[in-house]
């Protein structure tokens, strides 16, 4: 059992997508994730870091020093060996700050062009991280491989989803539905760590 103090998580982020998953993850484990309150005002956190560890981390323990209760906080992002592990931490910073999901799509695609067979193989990984008042109360992560589709497929999720294909299926994550990615996904695996660390609390 979650004890009360872990029941209701704040998310430090403005990504619409990343809550609107966290939030049908949570919906089946009895804890309760909402933004943080006033997010876009407080002082941001520069995600400069090298790794999805830091910067997930990082996050966490910046907000929680900030507001009351517990801050839910990741970093996560599209590698690709055959780009030198690219985008990776700059997933969400892949061509510029005010480029669109599809923009950063067309330039993965673009470099991917000509790669065939393990070439296009990819992974996409989550870090996940919890704190309060400024201290670090758990950090998890979990990854999914796949490889890179030659062009965008469905239209769900958000992100690099339409061009990511799991390896034991012909779909990209955009053409699951949204309870059936929650359970294969990397924010998914992610999230199932922590609750399972939470439980024990």
């Amino acid at each position: 059992m979650i004890e009360p103090a872990f029941t209701r998580l704040l998310l430090a982020s403005s990504n619409s997508g990343k809550l609107r998953e966290y939030t049908q993850l949570a919906g089946i484990s009895g804890i309760e994730i909402e933004v943080l309150p006033n997010f876009p005002k407080l002082p941001a956190f520069d995600e400069s870091a090298p790794t999805f560890a830091e910067n997930a981390a990082g996050k966490a323990l910046h907000y929680s020093a900030l507001a009351e209760g517990v801050v839910l906080a990741d970093d996560s992002g599209l590698v690709v060996p055959a780009l030198n592990g690219a985008p990776g931490v700059r997933s969400a910073r892949y061509v510029g700050p005010e480029a669109t999901d599809a923009d950063r799509i067309e330039k993965l695609l673009r470099e991917m062009k000509g790669k065939k067979g393990d070439a296009r193989r990819a992974r996409f990984v989550c870090v996940t991280a919890i704190a309060a008042r400024g201290r670090a109360l758990a950090v998890v992560s979990d990854f999914v491989e796949g490889t890179i589709a030659e062009g965008p497929r469905g239209s769900n999720g958000f992100g690099y989803d339409p061009v990511f294909q799991m390896l034991d299926s012909n779909r990209t994550y955009a053409e699951l539905q949204a309870e059936e990615k929650n359970c294969l996904s990397h924010r998914g695996r992610s999230f199932i760590k922590l609750v399972a660390i939470l439980q024990c609390k």
